[in-house]
């Protein structure tokens, strides 16, 4: 089995795991302030290779959200934020494309391509996803108070779970 498909099919059930079991657990106790969320799962998203097909990355980010969404008990709300996401990927991609391009070849890693880069691209997809995942949670954009709460609170706990994964397992696949 190729090396970058192993090690996606480890981050896979390893973020699912992690979600589910640990970071689901970890904003329950915190009822006097209760806009505390860790959403780390989408990062199995950011570091798919560059040359992946944008429907076979879609269809990854549905399964994970998935089966995130079966340890929430919220069937749907974390497989659309997902596919939220593996949609704006390419745009987002796009958009910061470093002057010589990409090399298609690899992973979208700060080893890759810079650690100022990925930070950018995964402060980015992570603040659009949790924006989403929040506004589809409230359904309306009346509670908009509510929903930015969550998303710069989460965002900013979120990030710091993020740059701890990139410092402490450095993927480069």
């Amino acid at each position: 089995m190729n090396k970058t498909v192993l090690a996606n099919v480890y981050r896979f059930f390893g973020f699912a795991l992690l979600q589910g079991l640990v970071f689901q657990h970890i904003g329950l106790g915190w009822e006097d302030f209760p806009y505390l969320y860790i959403i780390v799962f989408p990062v199995f998203i950011f570091l798919l290779p560059l040359r992946m097909p944008n429907s076979l990355v879609m269809l990854l980010a549905f399964a994970i959200g998935l089966l995130v969404d079966i340890f929430y008990d919220s069937l749907g709300l974390h497989a659309s934020a997902a596919v939220f996401t593996a949609f704006v990927r390419p745009l987002v991609i796009k958009i910061i494309e470093p002057r010589g391009g990409y090399n298609v070849n690899l992973s979208p890693t700060a080893e890759h391509l810079g650690i100022q880069w990925f930070f950018k691209y995964a402060g980015i997809l992570l603040f659009l996803h949790l924006f989403f995942y929040f506004s589809v949670e409230a359904f309306t954009f009346v509670y908009i108070v509510d929903i930015l709460k969550k998303t710069f609170v989460s965002y900013i706990v979120s990030m710091i779970f993020v740059v701890i994964y990139q410092l402490l397992f450095n993927p480069s696949d």
